[in-house]
Parts: C-alpha cells; sequence; structure tokens
C-alpha cells in the first residue's frame, strides 16, 4: 500500500509543479535573469547527476572505472569530437577498465 500512497504523492506534485509552472506571469518569465537561469539549470543539473552517479556508491565515495570512463569523456570533448563518438568512448573505457579487473 506504501508504493500506491508514493505514486500518488508523486502524481499530486507533478501535477502541482505543472500548474505552478502556468501560473507564473508572463513579465516574469522574460527577465533576463530567469531566462539565463532557465539556460543554466539543466546543465547544472545534469552534471550535478553525472558526478552523483560516477562517484558515489550510496553513502561512499568511490573511484572506480566509471571515473576512468568520465575522463575519457573529458578527452574526447575537448577534442570536439561528436556526441555519440563521447558516449561510445566513455562506454568503451569502462568496459575495459572492468575487463581489466579495475
Amino acid at each position: 500500500m506504501n508504493v500506491w500512497i508514493a505514486i500518488g504523492v508523486t502524481a499530486l506534485g507533478c501535477y502541482a509543479v505543472k500548474l505552478a509552472g502556468l501560473l507564473v506571469p508572463a513579465g516574469v518569465l522574460e527577465r533576463p535573469l530567469v531566462r539565463r537561469l532557465a539556460a543554466l539549470l539543466p546543465v547544472a543539473l545534469l552534471a550535478a547527476l553525472t558526478a552523483q552517479q560516477t562517484f558515489a556508491d550510496g553513502r561512499v565515495l568511490v573511484l572506480d572505472a566509471r571515473a576512468v570512463g568520465l575522463a575519457a569523456a573529458a578527452v574526447a570533448l575537448l577534442l570536439r569530437a561528436p556526441f555519440l563518438v563521447v558516449v561510445a568512448v566513455a562506454v568503451l573505457v569502462t568496459a575495459g577498465v572492468r575487463a581489466m579487473g579495475g
């Protein structure tokens, strides 16, 4: 039963956030600060999610094959590789390190 309560609360929360977004006056959304924050927020959230998924295991900080894969992806980005190549490099390097026992 607790799962259904969580699903219901989550659904109501999503609806409330969507409704709040629709109720914001258009003048507020046109401000330069709001536009700049709206452009930067997805990048910051993606970076935080990537860091959490790469360096955390529960409540423990870990450095393993995922960190090496992320470093390889960063190098590929610096070399201006296309996005799919960056992802492929990260996957292949991570798999290679794990195959070597890392």
